[in-house]
This record gives structure tokens, sequence and C-alpha cells, in this order.
């Protein structure tokens, strides 16, 4: 079992900057990959980063130039810095830990961009 621990999520206004932390606990493989996911409401849960132990990134196209994902192996912890924000960024933002055998979600953390 893996444990995640989010937190960062909050109100900010259209052009503000957030970040979110991940920490993850538990059984951790030396190979794995973390990243984000969001959901709006009524929309379905999509890719925002994800980031391998050895440092390779994805990014959705939206968040392009203006999120950047990073993480801390010594800490287990994943971070999304999130930048220029728009009100469609606005969702629950997920976080995800996946190795060779297993896939963990953390709770969830709200992201609200106001215009």
């Amino acid at each position: 079992q893996v444990q995640l621990v989010e937190s960062g999520g909050g109100l900010v206004q259209a052009g503000g900057s957030l970040r979110l932390s991940c920490a993850a606990s538990g059984s951790i493989f030396s190979i794995n990959v973390m990243g984000w996911y969001r959901q709006a409401p009524g929309k379905q849960r999509e890719l925002v980063a994800r980031i391998t132990r050895g440092g390779s990134t994805n990014y959705a196209d939206s968040v392009k130039g203006r999120f950047t994902i990073s993480r801390d192996n010594a800490k287990n912890t994943v971070y999304l810095q999130m930048n220029s924000l728009k009100p469609e960024d606005t969702a629950v933002y997920y976080c995800n830990y996946v190795d060779y055998s297993d896939n963990f979600w953390g709770q969830g953390t709200q992201v609200t961009v106001s215009s």
C-alpha cells in the first residue's frame, strides 16, 4: 500500500500562482511514476503532468509553459508549481502514484481560480 497526502490547494485570482505538494509513504518501489490529474465538475479526470523517478516529464498541452512538475526522491514528494492560472484550471487535483503493479490516488485538493 502507498499513501498519498496532498496539500497546497486553495482559491486564487486569475494570473496567480499555487504550489501543490504530494507526499508518498508506504511500500514505495524504486521505479515509479508520480503525477497530477484533475477533474472539473461534469468532466472526466485528465492528466495534468507526471514525472518519473529519473526526472522525465509529460504535460497536458493546456498547461505547458505555465505548470512545472518536480519531485524530491529523498522525500518521496512530488510538486506542481502552477503559474498564470486561469479560471479553466479550476478543478479537484489528484496526486497519483504508479509502479509496476499498483496504482494509488490521493484524496484530492481543490483549486479554484476566480476571474
